[in-house]
């Protein structure tokens, strides 16, 4: 699948600012695996024309019907969308775990650790434990 610019998908990158106009219905079901994977909101193109901003934080992908849920960036009650109704998918939204990987996260509580382990020693010989 590519996305309005000719981007392959390849699995590595952020897909924020990326629009995916699914040519097929296996495409739009990739695409919103893809959008429902996202750390962020997206902007969903209807057939109807209109244009929905919000978070996708469910899909229901099997029956007659799929379709997603989603929180609206302006409405405070969740929408649901049948797939069939959507046009295009743009990564809009801030990714959130861009960059995010478990080394980084694995480094920095590490970190956070020998900080917590000297402060506690230090305090330890102040008090003149050690």
């Amino acid at each position: 699948m590519t996305d309005t610019v000719g981007h392959r998908m390849d699995g590595g990158g952020s897909l924020e600012g990326r629009v995916f106009r699914p040519a097929s219905a296996a495409e739009r079901v990739e695409a919103i695996d893809l959008a429902f994977d996202y750390r962020g909101d997206v902007t969903l193109e209807l057939y109807t024309g209109e244009s929905l901003n919000g978070y996708i934080y469910n899909r229901h992908v099997t029956g007659a019907n799929p379709a997603i849920e989603i929180f609206p960036a302006d409405k405070p009650a969740p929408r649901q969308i049948p797939y069939a109704d959507i046009v295009a998918i743009a990564f809009t939204g801030e990714d959130t775990a861009n960059g995010n990987s478990w080394e980084a996260w694995a480094s920095k509580k590490e970190s956070e650790r020998r900080a917590e382990a000297d402060r506690v020693e230090a305090d330890a010989r102040a008090r003149g434990l050690l």
